[in-house]
Parts: C-alpha cells; sequence; structure tokens
C-alpha cells in the first residue's frame, strides 16, 4: 500500500466498481467523520452496502473496515482532532505541560458533556430496573471494555452480590449459555461491532437474558441486539482506541447507575456499605 492511503486510492479509483466510487467519493469528501463511524452508519451516510464496504476494503488490500479508518486517521491528508497522542513524530515542543492538560481536560469535558446530552431517561430508568430486579448481573467487556465491566463490578460490590465479571471471552459464552431470564449481561463495548460481542448477545437473545448495552454508536449490531443502551460521548480516533476521554463517559454512566441502584434499595445498599466500610478499616494502619 502506498505511504498515504488517500493516495493510494486517488490510483486505484478507476479500477473500482460504481458503488465502490460512490463510497470512495464519500471517503474523499469525510475523510476525517468517516474515522468515527461504525460500518453500518458509513453504508448509510454514503448510500452503499455493507457488503460493498468490506469488498472496498479487500480490494484495498485492508482486513477489515476497522483497518480502513486506522489507514485514513494514519493518512498525510487526515486533519487529526482530539487530545495529542504519545507520537514523537508528531509531538509538538512547543506544547508545554500545561498545555497538553487543559486540552486533555477539555476533551473530558466534552464527554462527559455528550453522555449527559445522550442520556435517555427511559432507557436509564429501565437499565436500573433490570439490574435491580436480576438474580445475576454478569458485566462483560473485551479490551477498554473489560476495564469498564472491572470497574463496575468493583463499585457495585459494595452494595450487592448479584455483580459478577467474567474476563475470559470463551467463559462469557459459558456463563451466558447458562444464564437464564432472571439475569442479565450488561456488556460494554465503544464500537458495539466485534465478533466477541456478536456471539455472545447472539447467545443470550436466543436464551431471552436482558442486554444492558453501553456503547457509542446508535445503530451498531450490538445496540440492534440490546434490550437497553446507554450512550456515552466522545468520538475517539482509531488510533487512540482506549483513550481515557472515551472512558470518561462510560465511568459517569456506571456512577449515575450505581446511584440510581442505591436509591432503589436504601437498606440493602446501606446495610452493606456499613458491612463493607468497617471490613476493610481492619487494614487502615
Amino acid at each position: 500500500m502506498a505511504e498515504s492511503f488517500l493516495d493510494s486510492l486517488t490510483e486505484r479509483y478507476n479500477t473500482l466498481t460504481r458503488s465502490e466510487k460512490k463510497l470512495a467519493g464519500y471517503i474523499f469528501a469525510n475523510t476525517t467523520e468517516v474515522q468515527y463511524l461504525s460500518i453500518n452508519s458509513l453504508a448509510e451516510s454514503s448510500g452503499v452496502s455493507e457488503a460493498t464496504i468490506t469488498r472496498f476494503c479487500q480490494k484495498m488490500g485492508l482486513s477489515g473496515y476497522n483497518n480502513l479508518k486506522i489507514a485514513l486517521a494514519k493518512s498525510d491528508r487526515t486533519i487529526h482532532s482530539g487530545p495529542p497522542d504519545d507520537d514523537s513524530n508528531n509531538s509538538d515542543p512547543g506544547n508545554d505541560l500545561g498545555s497538553v492538560c487543559r486540552e486533555l481536560c477539555n476533551a473530558y469535558r466534552v464527554s462527559l458533556q455528550e453522555t449527559c446530552e445522550q442520556l435517555e431517561p427511559d432507557s436509564f430508568h429501565r437499565a436500573v430496573e433490570l439490574l435491580s430486579s436480576a438474580k445475576h448481573i454478569y458485566c462483560f467487556g473485551q479490551g477498554a471494555g473489560m476495564v469498564m465491566a472491572m470497574e463496575t463490578t468493583a463499585l457495585f460490590s459494595t452494595v450487592s452480590q448479584n455483580f459478577v465479571h467474567i474476563a475470559d471471552s470463551h467463559l462469557q459464552m459459558v456463563h451466558t449459555a447458562l444464564a437464564t431470564q432472571e439475569d442479565v449481561i450488561l456488556f460494554f463495548s465503544y464500537s458495539g461491532s466485534t465478533k466477541d460481542i456478536q456471539e455472545i448477545l447472539n447467545l443470550a437473545k436466543e436464551r431471552l437474558v436482558p442486554i444492558i448495552l453501553i456503547t457509542h454508536f446508535r445503530n451498531s449490531p450490538a445496540a440492534e441486539l440490546a434490550e437497553v443502551v446507554l450512550f456515552c460521548g466522545y468520538n475517539e480516533n482509531p488510533i487512540h482506541a482506549g483513550s481515557v476521554a472515551a472512558k470518561m463517559g462510560q465511568l459517569l454512566l456506571i456512577d449515575c447507575l450505581f446511584h440510581a441502584y442505591c436509591l432503589r434499595n436504601p437498606e440493602q445498599s446501606l446495610a452493606m456499605r456499613v458491612a463493607v466500610s468497617e471490613a476493610v478499616s481492619r487494614k487502615l494502619l
């Protein structure tokens, strides 16, 4: 592949089919935007099918759609946005620590604000209802999503014994296969479009296990399978996958769910928090 993906695309433009040219035209006109779109959203915005996008990626020597987004992010013509990265080739010697911190603080602020703006009361209340009535809540995620699942389990463990974190994707399938309608799967996936989440949620859907999904993309495959979807803010560049700014919105949703859960189950929450506090206090010097 040429040094710049867009240069390579320009050179090979005449070899594309009519629908692939339509897709290429949209990519040329919306290079930065495409980096943040799910494959469903790109298909809808560009007016081509997902199959066309997949064939386009293969023809351009890419293994999949995510590689297309990475290639665009690395392209010389791409306008990078968001907080600075740690790539020494892109670092600006004039950026002192103070300005970097201010940029990051602004990114966190944007993430929190966008998450608040997208919070739908009916979906939120339904999520709290499901968490409160579930026999087991299985907290799943991969990569950065796994970190959020662990944080959820750690926080809720102070007020409930029902939250279970499973890290391994194979064991996630095992627990999903044994889950019932009395359980809930709480899944964290920024993209909502991975093979692991598709397999797990398809199985959960077959078993009628309620699914709560925390994601960024409204039209992701996972969002179509979930009973409740809560959206986190911040457009994450594919090169910055797993960024702290993207996690901030998810952490806000976790905290909101936690406090709403405690308000819905006040006696249980208070009793368990007192017991936990007394137990942990023994470890203090």
